[in-house]
């Protein structure tokens, strides 16, 4: 029997920004963040370096921070308050670069954009969303190499059984404990 196709389907690339782009680095209360776009899409961020030059390593990017724009300033500012514990913006309308990905990346990435501060969906839960019930492994998979962490909040998707699961951002569970805590007052598993 084959396979469906979502659980062949290749890990989402590490890396677009292998390719060019526009690097932007900030400091924030959960670490140095870098960010990178190309073409005014974001392809990859990461946060909870311990220095810019730690971030820019991470992403493995070809490229060197840039000057600000006004794009990477707003995007800093968001993210800042972000970190500060502010849950109010959903990042909905910052685009993101996933034309590399599979369509059903595609679908969990778009699907995981949409959980609302204070709630949490569990693996199978985020599959069955998807259209793809059973297929919580593969969620999972999506799930650990999402290059856009807290634009798509994969620290709001949990292991059946209210169990917090994994957390491939430095510091682990540590930081998906941390990323939870301003949202635990609404906090409500679905």
């Amino acid at each position: 029997m084959t396979s469906p196709s979502y659980a062949r389907s290749r890990s989402m690339p590490r890396t677009p920004c292998t390719r060019g782009g526009r690097i932007a680095t900030f400091r924030s209360d959960l670490g140095w963040v870098a960010a990178c776009w190309i073409d005014e899409l974001l392809a990859r961020l990461t946060f909870g370096h311990a220095s810019p030059q730690a971030a820019v390593k991470y992403m493995a990017a070809d490229g060197e921070p840039g000057e600000p724009t006004s794009w990477s300033d707003s995007l800093a500012q968001r993210l800042q308050a972000f970190a500060g514990g502010d849950r109010s913006d959903d990042f909905l309308d910052i685009p993101l670069f996933v034309m590399d990905m599979t369509p059903f990346q595609q679908a969990v990435i778009e699907r995981c954009r949409r959980i609302p501060s204070g709630e949490t969906l569990t693996y199978g839960g985020l599959a069955a969303a998807t259209g793809h019930p059973g297929a919580a492994r593969a969620v999972g998979r999506v799930m650990a190499t999402n290059r856009f962490p807290l634009i798509v909040p994969c620290h709001r998707v949990v292991a059946a059984g209210g169990a917090i699961g994994g957390f491939s951002a430095p510091d682990g569970i540590e930081m998906k404990r941390r990323l939870l805590a301003p949202e635990a007052a609404i906090l409500r598993c679905e």
